[in-house]
């Protein structure tokens, strides 16, 4: 069995807001670094990705306002909910993430926390803002797509 991987049984966590508030030109997956018992929070599905953003602070990656809740086993030694997080990415491609920001209106938004290979991941997303009428156009070429698909699938 020593090739063989476990399926992996934690929990994805999404930022659905996202998707809604700002359109996703690019997508980069990078380390995280965490304390112990953040990573058990974070196995435990216990984190908020909703009011979160990502920088380029001095050639480094910096994830701001994710809140990730204290450990309930964790004691007086627990971690803070809301800290800045290092991101681990090559430099190459912290550079091109820096060029990206540059323009007005966009900035990096993660979009998701998961595990791989016992390793906890950050999808971050080059976001551009949508103003509400581009939202409401969203919103009715997705249900026209949803319709299209039900339409098809009772053919069958």
């Amino acid at each position: 069995m020593a090739g063989k991987s476990k399926a992996n049984m934690s929990p994805r966590i999404n930022n659905r807001r996202a998707l809604h508030d700002y359109t996703i030109s690019a997508k980069l997956e990078c380390g995280i670094v965490l304390l112990g018992s953040e990573v058990k929070s974070l196995r435990a599905g216990k984190a908020q990705l909703q009011e979160a953003l990502a920088r380029v602070e001095d050639g480094q990656l910096v994830l701001h306002q994710v809140h990730i809740d204290p450990y309930e086993h964790g004691g007086p030694y627990s971690h803070e909910p809301v800290r800045e997080r290092r991101l681990l990415a090559h430099k190459r491609e912290i550079k091109k993430l820096a060029e990206a920001t540059k323009e007005r209106s966009t900035t990096l938004i993660p979009l998701a926390i998961y595990f791989k290979d016992g390793r906890a991941k950050v999808e971050i997303g080059v976001a551009h803002g949508r103003q509400h009428h581009d939202k409401r156009q969203a919103i009715k070429k997705r249900e026209m797509d949803r319709e299209l698909r039900k339409a098809m699938s009772h053919k069958r």
